[in-house]
């Protein structure tokens, strides 16, 4: 099990940290969006429920904005903003 972190497009990124637990998801996330740019979009993909819980409190936090959730099968997928 692997981190995928890669760029989909112009301003655009994926994250895809399905199989780990907190606070794992968190971690990589934050260091995914420290590494984008202001205004990118970043993907993120993740199995943990209580993971979302941080990501959230993160993203109040640094004013990244969570402007889309989706759930599917245990699955989440986030759309995350760079501010």
């Amino acid at each position: 099990m692997a981190v995928k972190f890669e760029q989909t497009g112009d301003g655009a990124y994926s994250l895809d940290v399905r199989g780990y637990s907190c606070p794992h998801p968190q971690m990589y996330t934050k260091k995914a969006l420290q590494k984008m740019a202001s205004g990118d979009v970043l993907t993120l993909l993740f199995d943990n429920p209580s993971s979302g819980e941080s990501i959230i409190a993160m993203c109040d936090t640094d004013g990244n904005e969570l402007f889309e959730r989706k759930e599917s099968g245990g699955s989440f997928t986030w759309l995350i903003r760079k501010v």
